[in-house]
Protein backbone atom coordinates (compact mmCIF):
# COMPACT_ATOMS: atom_id res chain seq x y z
CA UNK A 1 0.00 0.00 0.00
CA UNK A 2 1.78 3.24 -0.74
CA UNK A 3 1.71 6.23 1.42
CA UNK A 4 -0.36 8.77 0.44
CA UNK A 5 2.62 11.72 1.23
CA UNK A 6 3.99 9.78 -1.46
CA UNK A 7 1.74 11.25 -4.00
CA UNK A 8 1.92 14.10 -6.21
CA UNK A 9 0.04 17.34 -5.13
CA UNK A 10 -0.27 17.89 -8.86
CA UNK A 11 -0.03 15.49 -11.63
CA UNK A 12 -0.35 15.58 -15.42
CA UNK A 13 -0.76 12.75 -17.58
CA UNK A 14 -0.46 12.92 -21.62
CA UNK A 15 -2.33 16.15 -21.65
CA UNK A 16 -2.56 18.00 -25.16
CA UNK A 17 -4.50 20.97 -26.33
CA UNK A 18 -5.06 22.55 -29.57
CA UNK A 19 -5.47 25.90 -30.44
CA UNK A 20 -7.58 25.39 -33.66
CA UNK A 21 -5.56 23.40 -35.56
CA UNK A 22 -2.39 24.58 -33.54
CA UNK A 23 -1.08 22.05 -31.09
CA UNK A 24 0.21 24.44 -28.05
CA UNK A 25 1.08 21.81 -25.69
CA UNK A 26 2.16 17.97 -27.14
CA UNK A 27 2.39 15.19 -24.75
CA UNK A 28 3.00 16.81 -21.34
CA UNK A 29 3.82 14.15 -18.65
CA UNK A 30 4.59 15.88 -15.06
CA UNK A 31 4.21 15.26 -11.69
CA UNK A 32 5.02 17.98 -8.26
CA UNK A 33 5.34 16.91 -5.18
CA UNK A 34 4.26 18.86 -2.22
CA UNK A 35 6.59 21.58 -1.62
CA UNK A 36 8.52 21.52 -4.78
CA UNK A 37 9.30 25.10 -6.23
CA UNK A 38 9.44 24.78 -10.01
CA UNK A 39 10.73 27.36 -12.28
CA UNK A 40 9.34 26.72 -16.13
CA UNK A 41 11.32 28.77 -18.39
CA UNK A 42 11.79 28.53 -22.73
CA UNK A 43 11.04 31.00 -25.69
CA UNK A 44 7.93 32.35 -26.35
CA UNK A 45 5.43 30.58 -27.44
CA UNK A 46 6.57 27.54 -26.04
CA UNK A 47 3.47 26.73 -23.86
CA UNK A 48 4.66 27.16 -20.88
CA UNK A 49 1.79 29.95 -19.37
CA UNK A 50 -0.63 27.66 -21.16
CA UNK A 51 0.47 24.82 -19.19
CA UNK A 52 -0.15 26.12 -15.65
CA UNK A 53 -2.90 28.23 -16.44
CA UNK A 54 -4.18 24.35 -17.41
CA UNK A 55 -3.30 23.57 -13.70
CA UNK A 56 -6.88 25.41 -12.39
CA UNK A 57 -8.39 25.33 -15.40
CA UNK A 58 -8.13 28.80 -16.32
CA UNK A 59 -7.14 27.09 -19.94
CA UNK A 60 -9.19 23.46 -20.77
CA UNK A 61 -7.58 20.21 -22.62
CA UNK A 62 -8.64 18.18 -25.28
CA UNK A 63 -6.44 15.28 -24.16
CA UNK A 64 -4.97 13.41 -21.06
CA UNK A 65 -5.68 14.17 -17.36
CA UNK A 66 -4.82 16.54 -14.80
CA UNK A 67 -5.19 15.43 -10.98
CA UNK A 68 -4.97 18.71 -8.44
CA UNK A 69 -4.31 17.44 -4.58
CA UNK A 70 -6.03 14.43 -5.38
CA UNK A 71 -9.06 16.05 -7.29
CA UNK A 72 -9.50 15.44 -11.32
CA UNK A 73 -9.24 18.56 -12.65
CA UNK A 74 -10.17 17.15 -16.20
CA UNK A 75 -13.18 15.57 -15.02
CA UNK A 76 -15.18 19.23 -14.77
CA UNK A 77 -18.27 20.74 -12.98
CA UNK A 78 -17.61 20.85 -9.17
CA UNK A 79 -14.16 19.88 -9.53
CA UNK A 80 -12.77 23.09 -10.98
CA UNK A 81 -14.12 24.85 -7.88
CA UNK A 82 -12.75 22.94 -5.86
CA UNK A 83 -9.07 23.30 -7.35
CA UNK A 84 -9.28 27.00 -7.79
CA UNK A 85 -10.19 27.03 -4.23
CA UNK A 86 -6.85 25.43 -3.40
CA UNK A 87 -4.98 27.11 -6.11
CA UNK A 88 -3.44 30.74 -6.06
CA UNK A 89 -2.73 32.48 -9.08
CA UNK A 90 -0.48 35.66 -10.05
CA UNK A 91 -0.35 37.13 -13.54
CA UNK A 92 2.10 39.30 -15.38
CA UNK A 93 -0.62 41.93 -15.29
CA UNK A 94 -2.09 42.41 -11.54
CA UNK A 95 -5.66 42.05 -11.82
CA UNK A 96 -6.48 44.22 -9.23
CA UNK A 97 -10.18 45.95 -9.11
CA UNK A 98 -9.22 49.75 -9.37
CA UNK A 99 -12.35 51.03 -8.21
CA UNK A 100 -11.97 49.03 -4.90
CA UNK A 101 -8.53 49.59 -1.91
CA UNK A 102 -5.61 47.15 -1.65
CA UNK A 103 -7.79 45.79 1.63
CA UNK A 104 -10.81 45.21 -0.01
CA UNK A 105 -8.98 43.21 -3.17
CA UNK A 106 -7.75 40.84 -0.79
CA UNK A 107 -10.89 40.62 1.44
CA UNK A 108 -13.13 39.90 -1.35
CA UNK A 109 -12.58 36.38 -2.58
CA UNK A 110 -12.45 34.80 1.78
CA UNK A 111 -15.73 36.31 2.08
CA UNK A 112 -17.48 35.31 -0.60
CA UNK A 113 -15.61 32.11 -1.37
CA UNK A 114 -14.50 30.98 2.43
CA UNK A 115 -17.61 32.61 4.05
CA UNK A 116 -15.19 35.13 5.93
CA UNK A 117 -16.67 37.77 7.67
CA UNK A 118 -15.42 40.93 7.41
CA UNK A 119 -13.43 41.54 10.40
CA UNK A 120 -11.86 37.73 9.74
CA UNK A 121 -11.24 38.80 6.08
CA UNK A 122 -9.41 42.08 7.42
CA UNK A 123 -7.26 40.24 9.53
CA UNK A 124 -6.29 37.62 7.12
CA UNK A 125 -5.56 40.37 4.66
CA UNK A 126 -3.63 42.64 7.14
CA UNK A 127 -1.19 39.79 7.86
CA UNK A 128 -0.49 38.81 4.63
CA UNK A 129 0.03 42.34 3.90
CA UNK A 130 2.60 42.33 6.67
CA UNK A 131 3.73 39.40 5.05
CA UNK A 132 4.27 41.11 1.65
CA UNK A 133 5.47 44.27 3.97
CA UNK A 134 3.13 46.83 2.37
CA UNK A 135 0.53 46.95 5.39
CA UNK A 136 0.73 50.65 5.12
CA UNK A 137 -1.00 51.04 1.60
CA UNK A 138 -4.21 48.82 2.68
CA UNK A 139 -6.38 51.57 2.40
CA UNK A 140 -4.90 52.91 -0.80
CA UNK A 141 -6.26 52.11 -4.25
CA UNK A 142 -3.73 50.33 -6.59
CA UNK A 143 -2.99 53.68 -9.31
CA UNK A 144 -1.75 54.72 -5.92
CA UNK A 145 0.99 52.23 -5.59
CA UNK A 146 3.77 51.18 -7.93
CA UNK A 147 4.07 47.90 -9.96
CA UNK A 148 6.41 46.54 -7.70
CA UNK A 149 3.86 47.27 -4.69
CA UNK A 150 0.88 46.32 -6.86
CA UNK A 151 2.23 42.63 -7.73
CA UNK A 152 3.02 42.06 -3.93
CA UNK A 153 -0.83 43.05 -3.21
CA UNK A 154 -1.38 40.49 -5.76
CA UNK A 155 0.73 37.66 -4.29
CA UNK A 156 -1.22 38.75 -0.77
CA UNK A 157 -4.65 38.63 -2.30
CA UNK A 158 -4.13 35.07 -3.49
CA UNK A 159 -2.39 34.12 0.11
CA UNK A 160 -5.33 35.41 1.39
CA UNK A 161 -7.17 32.09 0.07
CA UNK A 162 -4.75 29.83 1.73
CA UNK A 163 -4.00 28.22 -1.20
CA UNK A 164 -1.80 24.98 -1.02
CA UNK A 165 -0.40 25.49 -4.74
CA UNK A 166 0.76 29.16 -5.90
CA UNK A 167 1.19 29.73 -10.39
CA UNK A 168 3.09 32.78 -11.24
CA UNK A 169 2.94 33.54 -14.75
CA UNK A 170 5.76 35.62 -15.43
CA UNK A 171 5.02 37.54 -12.33
CA UNK A 172 8.01 40.26 -13.01
CA UNK A 173 8.28 41.06 -16.71
CA UNK A 174 5.47 43.93 -16.80
CA UNK A 175 7.81 45.65 -14.14
CA UNK A 176 10.86 47.86 -14.23
CA UNK A 177 13.48 46.75 -13.48
CA UNK A 178 14.60 48.69 -9.91
CA UNK A 179 10.94 47.13 -8.78
CA UNK A 180 11.87 43.15 -10.32
CA UNK A 181 13.89 42.62 -6.99
CA UNK A 182 10.89 43.55 -4.78
CA UNK A 183 8.51 40.90 -5.34
CA UNK A 184 11.38 38.11 -6.16
CA UNK A 185 12.60 38.63 -3.04
CA UNK A 186 8.74 38.14 -1.65
CA UNK A 187 8.65 35.18 -3.50
CA UNK A 188 11.76 33.73 -1.89
CA UNK A 189 10.47 34.15 0.95
CA UNK A 190 7.14 31.92 0.07
CA UNK A 191 9.40 29.64 -1.40
CA UNK A 192 11.42 29.24 2.13
CA UNK A 193 7.77 28.49 3.99
CA UNK A 194 7.49 25.38 1.86
CA UNK A 195 4.87 26.72 -0.28
CA UNK A 196 3.86 24.49 -3.69
CA UNK A 197 5.27 26.59 -6.54
CA UNK A 198 5.24 26.82 -10.00
CA UNK A 199 6.96 29.88 -11.64
CA UNK A 200 7.05 30.75 -15.42
CA UNK A 201 9.76 33.07 -15.12
CA UNK A 202 12.76 34.31 -17.23
CA UNK A 203 14.44 35.47 -14.31
CA UNK A 204 17.42 32.63 -14.24
CA UNK A 205 19.02 34.00 -11.02
CA UNK A 206 15.85 33.07 -8.88
CA UNK A 207 15.60 30.02 -10.75
CA UNK A 208 19.00 29.04 -9.46
CA UNK A 209 18.36 29.93 -5.84
CA UNK A 210 15.04 29.00 -5.45
CA UNK A 211 14.01 25.74 -7.61
CA UNK A 212 14.02 22.22 -6.89
CA UNK A 213 13.72 21.72 -10.91
CA UNK A 214 13.71 23.65 -13.59
CA UNK A 215 11.75 22.74 -16.73
CA UNK A 216 12.69 24.12 -19.98
CA UNK A 217 10.07 23.67 -22.86
CA UNK A 218 9.75 24.43 -26.73
CA UNK A 219 7.15 24.01 -29.05
CA UNK A 220 5.20 22.63 -26.23
CA UNK A 221 6.87 19.88 -25.07
CA UNK A 222 9.22 19.67 -22.04
CA UNK A 223 12.44 19.18 -23.32
CA UNK A 224 14.25 19.18 -20.56
CA UNK A 225 14.31 19.21 -16.34
CA UNK A 226 16.84 19.05 -13.95
CA UNK A 227 18.01 20.31 -10.61
CA UNK A 228 19.25 24.10 -11.23
CA UNK A 229 22.98 23.08 -10.82
CA UNK A 230 22.81 20.18 -13.36
CA UNK A 231 20.40 22.48 -15.89
CA UNK A 232 22.30 25.60 -15.90
CA UNK A 233 25.51 23.55 -15.52
CA UNK A 234 25.44 20.57 -17.83
CA UNK A 235 22.17 21.21 -20.00
CA UNK A 236 21.63 17.95 -22.33
CA UNK A 237 19.57 19.42 -25.53
CA UNK A 238 20.50 21.56 -27.89
CA UNK A 239 17.85 23.64 -27.96
CA UNK A 240 18.34 24.01 -23.50
CA UNK A 241 22.31 25.33 -24.26
CA UNK A 242 20.99 27.86 -27.24
CA UNK A 243 17.87 29.40 -25.00
CA UNK A 244 20.61 29.53 -22.20
CA UNK A 245 23.15 31.00 -24.55
CA UNK A 246 20.54 33.76 -25.39
CA UNK A 247 19.80 34.60 -22.10
CA UNK A 248 23.59 34.85 -20.90
CA UNK A 249 24.43 36.97 -24.24
CA UNK A 250 21.12 39.11 -23.47
CA UNK A 251 22.26 39.77 -19.97
CA UNK A 252 25.77 40.83 -20.94
CA UNK A 253 24.24 43.28 -23.25
CA UNK A 254 22.12 45.20 -20.66
CA UNK A 255 24.53 45.05 -18.26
Amino acid sequence: MTDPTDQPIIRLEAVNKWYGTFQVLTDIDLSVRAGERIVICGPSGSGKSTLIRCINRLETVQQGRIVVDGIELTAGGKNVDAVRAEVGMVFQQFNLFPHLTILQNCTLAPMRSRGMSKAQAEEVAMKYLTRVRIPEQAHKYPSQLSGGQQQRVAIARALCMAPKIMLFDEPTSALDPEMVKEVLDTMIGLAEDGMTMLCVTHEMGFARSVADRVIFMADGRIVEQAPPAEFFGNPKHEKTRQFLGQILSSHQASS
